[in-house]
């Protein structure tokens, strides 16, 4: 899924020269929105989240990214969010001047970002449908799914699914109360359509009612 997976072994070792490895504590912060785009990373493992801050001081969470995801592709002359580590965390980081160069240069690599930006505008669409659904039962059913899904894309299980995130995050991302999304998580179990063996996972148990709960077809 990474960046470099378009390329030749005698390509790595040039975009491997222009690379610097960036590691993140839990929490850590890697940009801030409206800061100058100076360096574009990939994720190699963690996850991050990225989010706007609202003007009344709140904070909405955007999306999450997983290893192999790409920061910094569709920004412009500044970050347009923050992005911080839900747990620990390593990026290759580049220079936007080096990237550019490298994207010049190798043409495997151009059309590789291209599908990383149109698989980044394919989950920017599913989070304003998840967001769209009108209860709590379908943001959190549709997150669900969605999380599954881009899990199996990155070479994991569909299920269990895992969430570092806390559920303040989930929250933050849904639109919800955080006693909401604890209510709701609680009723999708009770109704026999997931498991919790932890606090930071769900077992999926029935994908084609959970798939109905969010108002979805499951091709």
């Amino acid at each position: 899924m990474a960046v470099c997976s378009a390329l030749q072994d005698d390509e790595v070792s040039e975009l491997e020269r222009a690379m610097s490895f960036v590691r993140l504590g839990p929490n850590d912060a890697l940009v801030e929105e409206g800061e100058p785009r100076r360096r574009v990373y990939t994720l190699t493992s963690g996850m991050l989240r990225l989010s706007l801050a609202l003007p009344d001081g709140r904070r909405q969470i955007t999306g999450f990214l997983l290893p192999g995801d790409y920061l910094g592709l569709a920004d412009d002359e500044t970050y347009a969010q923050t992005a911080e580590a839900v747990m620990p965390s390593g990026l290759c980081s580049f220079s936007v001047r080096d990237m550019d160069r490298l994207v010049e240069r190798f043409p495997r690599l151009r059309d590789r970002l291209h599908l990383m930006t149109r698989a980044a505008l394919r989950q920017a669409r599913e989070t304003q449908m998840i967001l769209g659904r009108l209860t709590p039962s379908e943001k959190v059913a549709s997150f669900l799914l969605s999380m599954s899904a881009r899990a199996v894309a990155h070479g994991r299980p569909a299920s269990p699914v895992l969430l570092p995130m806390t559920r303040t995050d989930i929250a933050d991302y849904l639109g919800l109360t955080i006693e909401t999304v604890s209510r709701t998580f609680t009723k999708l179990k009770t109704q026999g359509l997931i498991r919790l063996p932890d606090p930071h996972s769900v077992e999926i148990l029935d994908r084609d009612r959970l798939a109905t709960v969010a108002g979805i077809t499951i091709n």
